[in-house]
This record gives structure tokens, C-alpha cells and sequence, in this order.
């Protein structure tokens, strides 16, 4: 498999999770919950967190999320959980930081947005975020975003193109104008006298092409870690099948220190499912391993009966239960590649290029199933308990190869 060459960036420290300066990518989620509730948000940190989420954004946006922000830190603690907290600004973080020195302190990083923090006043009200970051020795994200975009940079921008004997398309002065104000206010930051491993930026637009086009474009001009992802990706499947071909792209190109996946969730679904599709791009690229990944087949006219879609299933389940303790216990195991084949066209095949894997008979198949280990034959299994005996050999393989810590 050829090896992604990753772009050279800084190294930021956001709490004890490296950024950037060749760190693994880091996993990040935001929380939905209204962050004054402290109770209903440090429980969905802890969730998020033990989904594998490596850094938890929350909204800060009024008195009463400013003066929870500690407590919410307090109890996570109690519960052991010391997972970063980035806090999210929009309009008044110059005045919330200023205002309530506790929260800043408990926070980890802070996350500006250059076209919300004012008009008249906008690079004033910026500085005194950034000097509050000063003060209290924290990270920031400068993340612009096409929805918010400093409208006096892009009025600018346009006035600018509209001068040119062949002007630009609307389109290609927005993305000038997202990388100019992601430049723009880095430079500003460090004015004010950030240095420059405190920094991460993003760029985030909702369409797959232009996002792709604005980090592709942002990763020649700025030296500081980028935070990746597509902003309002949309809800189900549009929202991973869009987030997966944007992130795809930018990550084979060696673009990106920390993700995100902006999954809009369904009512009462769980948030964590957008860490869990991060995590699977990442795995699916090669680039990281978080949970050993269960390789099964379409299914076909071969496959009448539903037997191998429902162990491929129970395999899937019986891992994602697992992973809480084999993580601890069995080190490395999240690279273990585990096959679950429906009929002899690949099965045995794919089984012996999996680390275990099994091929069960498809329609008017001898009613066997051959188990492979490392890719030899290592036994056979027939009748009604080829699930159980399965699984048994799977943990088996795992207590042999991957020990306990």
C-alpha cells in the first residue's frame, strides 16, 4: 500500500493532545447540548469521548455557558475523563473571556471565528480573544467558514474583481476570499503576539469540490496544523457518503492534523455516530486503526439466505462490545482484519487474506464453512452453532497474537 505523504505543519498542543508537527490525526466532535446544562453536557463529552472522540468542542455563547464551563470540567474530572475542551466562540468571546476568567482557564483552546466577532470593531474584538489566550497560555482555531464569511473582506474582494479585464467567477472570489481571511488573521493573531504554535486553522465550506479546492489551496500558504472536515453535511447518509468523499481527497493529499465530521443528527440518534464515521475514514485510508475491520461480501444470487449477512452482523457487534476491553487488555488488536464470506467465488480468497476469516456455503454449496488463520486452512465448521464457535476462535486468535499490556 503506498504511504500518504502528510504535509509539514507546527506542532500545537491543545491540553496533552499534539496537533500537527507529524502527530497521528486527531479525532474531534462538538457536543448539541444547550452547554448552561452542565449535567446533560459533561454526559455527552463522556460519551463522545469514549466513542474516541480526542478532542470535545462546546458551544460558549452566553453568561450562563460561561459559568458552567468549569463545573462541566470539574465533574468530568471526577469521573476521570481529561479529554481537551475547546470552547466555541461567535460575537461575544471578546466579552465572555474577559468576563469570566475561570472559564478561560478551563478550557483548552479557544475557537474563533474572524467573520463573527464584530464589524465596526472586528479586528479589535479579535485581539482581545487572542490576548486572553495570551494570558492564559491556550491554543486558538482561527475557523472560517463559508456561511459567515467576513463580509467587508469578500465586498472587497469583489469590488477588486470587478476591476479586472477578466474577472474571476463568484465562486473563485469566495475561495480567495476564505484563504485570504484564514492568512489574514493568523498574521493578525501573531501580531498581537500569539506565537505561532498556537495556532490550527480551518477553512470549512459545504460543498465537496470547494472544500477540497480551499485546503488544497490553504496547505501551500500557511505553516500551522488544519483542522479538516465539511461544514452542514447534511443529515444520514448524504452527510457521511459527502463528508467521506471531501475528506478522502484531502487527507490522500497529505492535507489535515485534525478532523471533523458535521453530521446533522437524527431525532434521538447518537451523536457519537460522527466520530465513529471519522474514525472510518481514517481507517479505511490506512492512516489510522481504531477497531478491527470486519470485511464481507455484497451478497448475490448465490446467497439466498441471509446466514452470512447476519454473522457478519453478530461478528460487527461482538466486536464494537469488545474494543472497551480488548483496547486495554489486548494492545494492537485494533489492526486485526476479520473476513465473513457468503460463497466460494472469493470467500476462501478473501478469508486467507484476512488475519481470520471465514467462508460460509452459499445456495446449493456443501454445507460447510472453512476457517482460515493467517492464511492457512485451520479448521472447518458445520451445523447450528457456527456463530458461537467462531467467535470462540476469534478471541481465541486475539489472547494468542496480542497478549494483555
Amino acid at each position: 500500500m503506498r504511504s500518504i505523504q502528510r504535509r509539514d505543519s507546527k506542532k500545537v498542543m491543545v491540553g496533552d493532545v499534539q496537533v500537527g508537527g507529524g502527530a497521528p490525526i486527531v479525532v474531534q466532535s462538538m457536543t448539541n447540548t444547550d452547554t448552561a446544562d452542565i449535567d446533560e453536557t459533561v454526559d455527552q463529552i463522556d460519551h463522545l469521548n469514549q466513542a474516541g472522540s480526542e478532542l470535545v468542542r462546546i458551544t460558549v455563547n452566553n453568561d450562563d455557558a460561561a459559568k458552567a464551563v468549569p463545573y462541566i470540567k470539574e465533574k468530568l474530572i471526577n469521573r476521570g475523563v481529561t479529554v481537551p475542551i475547546i470552547g466555541d466562540f461567535h460575537y461575544n468571546g471578546h466579552v465572555l473571556l474577559t468576563k469570566y476568567p475561570e472559564m478561560a482557564e478551563s478550557l483548552a483552546k479557544f475557537r474563533i471565528n474572524p467573520g463573527n466577532t464584530g464589524t465596526k470593531t472586528r479586528d479589535k474584538n479579535f485581539a482581545t480573544i487572542v490576548e486572553q489566550a495570551i494570558r492564559y497560555d491556550k491554543p486558538v482555531r482561527i475557523g472560517v467558514n463559508w456561511g459567515s464569511l467576513d463580509q467587508q473582506l469578500l465586498a472587497q474582494k469583489m469590488d477588486a474583481n470587478n476591476s479586472l479585464s477578466v474577472p474571476k467567477s463568484a465562486k473563485e472570489v469566495m475561495l480567495d476570499t476564505m484563504i485570504e481571511s484564514a492568512k489574514r488573521s493568523s498574521e493578525l493573531a501573531q501580531d498581537v503576539g500569539l506565537a505561532e504554535d498556537k495556532i490550527i486553522v480551518s477553512c470549512k465550506m459545504s460543498g465537496v469540490q470547494d472544500v477540497i479546492e480551499v485546503y488544497t489551496r490553504l496547505a501551500d500558504v500557511i505553516p500551522h496544523p488544519l483542522h479538516v472536515g465539511l461544514t452542514e453535511a447534511g443529515m444520514g447518509m448524504k452527510g457521511m457518503v459527502a463528508s467521506s468523499a471531501a475528506l478522502s481527497v484531502i487527507l490522500q493529499r497529505g492535507i489535515g492534523d485534525t478532523i471533523r465530521v458535521s453530521l446533522t443528527p437524527q431525532p434521538g440518534a447518537d451523536r457519537a455516530l460522527e466520530v465513529q464515521v471519522a474514525q472510518q475514514i481514517l481507517q479505511s485510508l490506512g492512516i489510522r486503526s481504531f477497531i478491527p475491520q470486519v470485511t464481507s461480501c455484497p451478497g448475490c444470487g448465490r446467497t439466498k439466505s441471509t446466514y452470512f449477512q447476519e454473522l457478519a452482523e453478530e461478528i460487527e457487534e461482538y466486536i464494537k462490545e469488545s474494543m472497551p476491553v480488548w483496547r486495554e487488555v489486548y494492545p494492537g488488536v485494533e489492526e486485526l482484519d476479520v473476513a465473513v464470506m457468503g460463497c466460494i467465488v472469493n470467500g476462501p480468497g478473501e478469508s486467507k487474506a484476512a488475519n481470520i476469516g471465514i467462508s460460509l456455503p452459499g445456495t446449493f454449496e456443501e454445507p460447510k464453512a472453512p476457517v482460515y488463520i493467517d492464511g492457512e486452512h485451520a479448521t472447518t465448521l458445520k451445523g447450528d452453532n457456527i456463530s458461537n464457535e467462531f467467535r470462540k476462535i476469534l478471541h481465541t486468535y486475539i489472547e494468542k497474537n496480542y497478549g494483555s499490556k
